[in-house]
Formats: C-alpha cells, structure tokens, sequence
C-alpha cells in the first residue's frame, strides 16, 4: 500500500513538516522526483534541517527512505546532507536507500544551467541553478549517468564523455567559469556515495509492499511546477503530480490508496511566472513578513498573495487527491479580512479553469473576502477550538475544490498540526 504527499500550489508548501508528521506511521519513505532544487525544512530538537534530496523520514529511526528512480541527484549536496543528518546520530547507511536508475548530476549540468538561464536576460525561468533541467535533458536524451553507473569500472571514462558533450555546449554559450572545484567536490562525494546502499529500486520498493510494508512517496516542487499541467514554461522539469509517483519508484496505478495534497493557508511563488492571486503591495509584504517567506533552497523572497481556489481545484483534480493539508494557517492570525479567489476573468471572460498558457492572456483573480479570526491560534490542539472564522474559511474552501481539508498546520513545530 502506498499513500502519496505531494505539494499543490507552487511549492514551499510545508511537505517536509508534513512527511515527517505522518512518518511513524509508515516503514518507507520515498522520495519519487525532482532534486537539490528542493527544500524541506523540519525542526529536529528545536534546531532547523532543510533537506534536498533525502527522504524526510530519515529522522526516525526505525523508517526506510529511498531515493527513487525518478529523482535527479546531486551527489555532494547528498554527502553534504548525510553528514548533517549523521550529526543528529542518524545512520544513513542503514536506512537511506538509492535507486540504482537514479540518475546523477554531474557539475557541467550545473554550469549548463548559469549559462543557459543568463542568456535568457529578461525571460529567465528562474532556475535555481542546481542542474535539474540539464540532467533531465540528459535523462531523456539517454544520455545521463545514473547511480548504478559508480559501481561500474568504466566510469571515469563515462564521466569524460559525458563532460565533452557538455562542453561543445558550454562554449556556444561562451562559458568560461572554472568548474574544477567543483570536479573536486563531485568526484570526493563520488566515492562517499558508493559506501550507501545502491540497490535495484522497483524491485525493492514492490517487494517492501508484497510484504505488507506501508510505504509514503514524498513528492517535492508542487503541481503548478509540473513539466505537463503546471504553469509552463515556468515550471520545473519532472512530473510533480501524483502519476510521478509510478514512473519515479516503478510501482503500479493500483498500488496508490490515499492522496494527500498540501496546501498553504495563502499563496506563494519563488522565481518568474504567471502568480493570478499575487500581492505587490503592504499585504503581500506583511504575509511575506509573517510567513517568513523566503526560499528553502535559494533564500530568494517568495512573492505572496491569496489562496488560488481556482488553482487548488485544478491541483486536486489532477492529483485525486483524497485529503487535503493546510499549512502556516497561523500567518493569517492577525488579518482583519481575507481574500479567497474563485474565478478569473480571461479576456474578459469569466471562468473557473486555469487557462492552457497564463501568460498569453488578460488575466485577473475574482475574490470572495471573508472575516479574519484575529486571534492567536498556534496553541490549539483541538478542532472544537477553533475559532469560528477560521472553520468557516475552511469548510467554504472544502466545498469549492471538492476534496475535505483533514488537517490545519498551525506552526511549525511537529506538535503544531490540528486534525479536523
């Protein structure tokens, strides 16, 4: 059996807090796409970890994670990772799994991202500059190295074709930036990487479940980020929606039960794209301010704005979703008023579907506003104290999108979460 956590705007949702919360109740956590361009923060012993490419169930002891075949990994963020997680007295040998089909990021992949995004100037993605998108072109170009690769004899010399092909497009670009640190650094994690646990992953994941074992696939990024129904090209290069879940750990349709998707309480985007609800004013400001909305991964600024209603059906559409989590409903606490939208009007038109390409149309956000609860709401346990406002903003959004919000994340502590 495998239930599925997936993010449902555009990420920075909070799914590493929610991963680790439901975790005990699981004995694998698998991490199905994406790679370091994710961010998952949790609070371990009051201290902050912010995890890239390993599964967010790697704090409990007793619990698998797999690194799936779908994910793009980048070997010295993983050293770097595994030496983070050790300090807690974690040992990834015993309980962090890797894909032999996973494939690698090697550092040209990194350096064909910088030049490709800067030559772009003003119609830049906002890449994070991690090497995603060039090791997915590799992947299916078929091209790539993947993690069964290190155990082979061969490949340094693998790594050298590769590079080359690399380089004739490096110097289309005219890049010049000397790579060979981070040669240095890839090649030392190279080796690391080789004492884990490498093994034949849709084998293993199948035969966990034959054996009964209750599995929870972590997605990263979010459904308006997917390469097929986000809001391309903005978008990242892998299928964050819950159909990733079978190509990324090779497991069938029929394995999936429950679809959790994650949700903020408001909206927020880090780098270029079309944002329909996005605040660029005090508002958007003082959510940014509360929220601490600053990206995981890039530290960048998130931009803020109200809950997309209109985006969030689409993403339960998309993924079946069967549960929904709403997180940092806290950061509202102090709102007088609050904006919910529930339509858009495109070329002047009224409607209640994402368009097929934002950013060719006239497009602006119709909103249903509602009162604040204006009230201190990071201490409730219970679901009977909530205050009314609050329920009432939730129970209007249950019937908009068609899936029941089951759980309200109110900090960001593990004990924060109110179950509905």
């Amino acid at each position: 059996m495998v239930d599925v956590i997936l993010g449902l705007q555009w990420g920075d949702e909070g799914k590493g807090k929610i991963v680790d919360y439901f975790a005990p109740g699981y004995d694998i956590i698998a991490r199905f796409q994406g790679g370091p361009n994710a961010g998952h923060t949790l609070y371990v012993n009051d201290k902050k970890v912010v995890l890239h490419q390993i599964p967010s169930g790697i704090f409990h002891q007793n619990t698998m994670n797999l690194i799936g075949n779908g994910v793009v990994l980048d070997p010295v963020t993983l050293k770097r990772e595994c030496e983070t997680v050790a300090a807690f007295g974690i040992d990834v040998k015993k309980n962090l799994f890797i894909s032999e089909r996973t494939n690698i990021i090697v550092p040209t992949h990194r350096a064909l991202d910088k030049a490709s995004e800067h030559s772009k100037g003003e119609g830049k993605i906002g890449s994070t500059l991690k090497g995603i998108g060039p090791a997915y072109m590799d992947k299916t170009g078929r091209n790539a190295l993947r993690a069964g690769d290190l155990l082979d004899k061969n490949f340094v010399s693998q790594y050298i074709k590769l590079r080359l092909k690399h380089q004739k497009l490096l110097d289309t670009y005219n890049f010049n930036d000397d790579i060979s640190s981070w040669e240095d650094e890839f090649f030392e994690a190279i080796e690391f990487l080789r004492t884990l646990n490498i093994v034949n992953g849709e084998y293993f994941i199948n035969n966990k479940i034959s054996e009964g074992k209750k599995v929870l696939a972590e997605g990263a990024q979010g459904t308006m980020l997917d390469i097929d129904f986000g809001t391309f090209p903005f978008v990242t290069s892998s299928n964050t929606i819950s159909a990733g879940v079978c190509t990324g750990l090779g497991i069938a349709p029929q394995k999936i039960n429950q679809v959790l998707g994650v949700t903020k309480a408001y909206c927020t985007r880090v780098g270029s794209g079309p944002f329909p609800t996005e605040l660029e004013d005090a508002t958007g400001e003082e959510l940014r301010k509360i929220g601490s909305e600053f990206g995981a991964t890039t530290g960048r600024p998130r931009r803020c704005g109200w809950i997309d209603l209109v985006a969030l059906k689409y993403t339960c559409m998309i993924n079946g979703v069967t549960q929904v989590v709403m997180t940092k409903a806290d950061v509202l606490d102090s709102f007088k008023t609050l904006n919910v939208c529930t339509s858009y009007n495109v070329n002047g038109n009224e409607t209640e579907e994402v368009p097929f390409q934002m950013t060719r149309v006239k497009l602006e956000a119709n909103y249903k506003q509602f009162a604040g609860w204006d009230m201190d709401t990071t201490a409730i346990k219970n679901v009977a104290d909530l205050p009314s406002n609050m329920s009432s903003y939730i129970d209007f959004i249950n019937s908009y999108i068609g899936a029941p919000v089951k759980y309200v994340s109110n900090g960001p502590g593990r004990d924060q979460i109110v179950a509905l």
